[in-house]
């Protein structure tokens, strides 16, 4: 296809030359077309399809350089050849230096260099517009990519920067162009703040690929500071040779947070952000280490905290998350800071003594602990009060690793548990036998749910004016096939511990009420059943719920129920047990403050509670006549059930001693031993045959 020359120029005998010049060119024709004025050739180029232009430099209506500047600024992409008289050359250079690709002397030109310039011209253009196309694209790619781009020449000049450096320098590309790599990329390492090598200098002398070293900072132009890792590389021409530096980077400054961020999770409890179990051991394996070397002593205490569970029920576990972060600042307050605090999980913590200079220092610890922790926690509006068991073990006596260490401490702080909680105990050595039945009870408990390995006793409640029987206690018996009938006070507070507590609970007020079903329906008078209620089972959401379902699968009425709830747990959150009774009222279910006199409840809160009994404790009723203090105690617990309109029984009468003065104070009911011991489903239905069914001849 021929290319399509546009000849401007009124000089007639030039135009007929070139006419004659370009027409006899035989490798690749010509399209010619000519026109005189530079106003009407602007016109014709707008309308396209020109391959090149011959622009005389003398046209009549513009002269001289003004001629080629306004035909260049209608179409720079068109390459144009100038022409003039040859005096006028100089003129003819200036053009070209403005962008014209050539320029022809008239009358000083052959008809094969003008056709060879021409054809190279054009093919000169279109090679330009492939090249801007191509760094076009290429500009477009870098710009769109994450990474940052900077390139320098051999000087370490900078003399380009895509959009992502300019927004993670602070330097635009106009401000960066020429100036030094090291004015705009200035790094520092990250731990010593000291100025980092010149990346762009290592390149040039080692001639091959490098990398930032780790913990890289950049400083940018405003004084911000942004971690980064990048690599530069040598840029090197089609014969091999360098022609500069590129340096590619990006911001890690989120990585690095998200990664320290992850890495302390991966030590500490999210909760608290105290160093968690894998750390913890750890410290305990260094500070062995150091122990052994210096042939001293350190300890660790396990704590667990006394009744959590019921506070995680009952207030939720919004408060109770506050609560276990409040108990660890006052942890880390009475420690030192060589000592760690830890956070097992749950409401466990484990506490790091490093250097115990002995057992006495150490319990004065424990004992600060105590008290601390037993100081009123105000969270969220809430006024709580939470104790909690420790258990210590000292190394090298209790073990010489971690794990040994922790295991001893977690076997001491049950022992804790059983000696009333709110203690510490030391580790024994024989406190291992006693861990392993534990674990045993616990395992065999789970298995007697399953094969129904409980039964039910029940005690006789005495009327002590008339001696006749009122009701019965229901009490719980393990029935096992190789350790006989385990007594409650051998696996109660295990269960209570394992959460195993709820369903046997449960077991038990089904059973207790179905069996007074099974009484009501073999003609007897209707029995009132008293069945105790553990603090797990009376902080269950579900338990109203429960107790309620419970009444109407064994259509029991619900007065024949007397529910016993300690003291104690009655007073751990008072206003919610109000809350809790009055519904079981609603129900008609019969209440009682069981263990009553050994808590803390004030008459105020007594006479909120909507009672129908009070349970002298049997510890106050053993030691009559001596303990006169006790004689007043129950004197005083009598006369309040009284004002109170509420029944008084005492529990654990042993003899005669202690009913005569129990009938003396007018104390209404009682049962012990001295009056039946727990009887059998068969023996209490034969007692119950017996006309009046008394048990004291009055």
């Amino acid at each position: 296809m021929a290319n399509r020359i546009l000849i401007l120029s009124a000089d007639a005998a030039e135009t007929a030359m070139l006419h004659q010049v370009l027409g006899a060119a035989r490798e690749q024709p010509f399209d010619l077309e000519t026109i005189a004025s530079l106003s009407s050739g602007i016109t014709r180029v707008g309308q396209g399809q020109i391959d090149a232009i011959i622009l005389d430099l003398t046209l009549p209506d513009c002269m001289g350089h003004a001629n080629f500047s306004r035909m260049y600024a209608c179409t720079p992409e068109i390459p144009i050849l100038v022409m003039c008289p040859w005096e006028q050359e100089e003129l003819a250079i200036s053009c070209v230096h403005s962008g014209a690709q050539g320029y022809l002397l008239k009358g000083h030109f052959s008809s094969y260099l003008l056709a060879q310039g021409l054809r190279s011209v054009i093919a000169r253009k279109e090679l330009e517009a492939v090249f801007y196309k191509e760094k076009a694209r290429a500009e477009i790619a870098l710009n769109s990519i994450g990474d940052a781009v900077i390139c320098t020449d051999l000087q370490g000049n900078i003399d380009y920067l895509n959009v992502a450096a300019e927004k993670l320098t602070l330097w635009s590309r106009e401000q960066a162009n020429g100036h030094p790599f090291s004015e705009v990329f200035n790094i520092i390492n990250a731990d010593t703040r000291n100025a980092e090598r010149n990346t762009v200098e290592l390149v040039l002398q080692q001639k091959q690929t490098i990398g930032l070293p780790p913990d890289t900072i950049l400083i940018k132009r405003d004084g911000s500071e942004a971690s980064i890792e990048d690599s530069a590389a040598p840029i090197n021409d089609l014969s091999g040779r360098q022609t500069g530096v590129v340096v590619v980077f990006h911001d890690v400054s989120a990585a690095q947070i998200m990664s320290k961020k992850m890495a302390f999770l991966a030590q500490h409890d999210f909760l608290t952000n105290l160093p968690n179990r894998l750390m913890l051991n750890d410290r305990i394996e260094q500070a062995i280490t150091m122990a052994k070397r210096n042939q001293t002593q350190l300890a660790i205490l396990f704590l667990d905290l006394d009744n959590f569970k019921h506070i995680n029920d009952s207030l939720g576990h919004a408060i109770g998350d506050k609560l276990l972060q409040s108990v660890s600042k006052r942890l880390a307050a009475c420690v030192r800071d060589s000592d760690t605090v830890s956070r097992q999980g749950g409401d466990e913590f484990v506490i790091l003594l490093a250097e115990s200079e002995s057992e006495i220092n150490t319990a004065i610890i424990a004992n600060k602990i105590l008290q601390l922790l037993a100081c009123p926690h105000y969270l969220l509006e809430c006024e709580l009060h939470i104790t909690t068991s420790i258990g210590v073990s000292v190394y090298p006596l209790d073990g010489e690793d971690a794990e040994t260490m922790i295991k001893s401490a977690d076997i001491a702080m049950y022992h804790a548990k059983e000696h009333g909680r709110n203690n510490f105990q030391f580790f024994r050595s024989d406190m291992n036998t006693r861990a392993i039945e534990r674990q045993k009870i616990e395992a065999h408990l789970r298995v007697a749910l399953e094969k129904q390995e409980f039964v039910l006793h029940y005690q006789p409640q005495v009327n002590l004016k008339t001696g006749k029987v009122t009701g019965a206690e229901a009490l719980i018996r393990w029935m096992h096939g190789d350790m006989g009938m385990v007594m409650p006070a051998r696996f109660i507070s295990i269960a209570e511990d394992s959460g195993l507590i709820v369903p046997i609970g449960r077991w038990v007020l089904r059973e207790a009420c179905l069996q007074a079903q099974r009484w009501n329906l073999q003609g007897f008078a209707p029995v009132s059943i008293s069945v105790n209620i553990s603090a797990v089972e009376f902080r269950q959401k579900n338990f109203l719920q429960g107790v309620q379902n419970i009444l109407q699968e064994t259509g029991l009425n619900a007065s024949q129920l007397e529910l016993e709830i300690t003291e104690s747990v009655l007073m751990r959150d008072a206003q919610a047990s109000i809350a809790i009774l009055q519904e079981l009222k609603e129900m008609g279910v019969r209440l009682a403050v069981d263990d009553f006199g050994t808590g803390y409840s004030s008459l105020s809160y007594l006479e909120q509670f909507p009672l129908d009994v009070l349970k002298i404790d049997q510890s106050f009723v053993q030691d009559i006549p001596a303990n006169g203090s006790n004689r007043i105690i129950i004197s005083a617990v009598i006369g309040m059930g009284n004002s109170l309109q509420l029944r008084v029984i005492a529990e654990g009468i042993e003899n005669q001693v202690q009913l005569n003065f129990l009938q003396a104070q007018q104390c209404h009911e009682g049962q012990g031993f001295f009056l039946s011991r727990p009887l059998t489903v068969e023996q209490f239905g034969r007692m119950l045959l017996r006309k009046n069914h008394a048990l004291l001849a009055l």
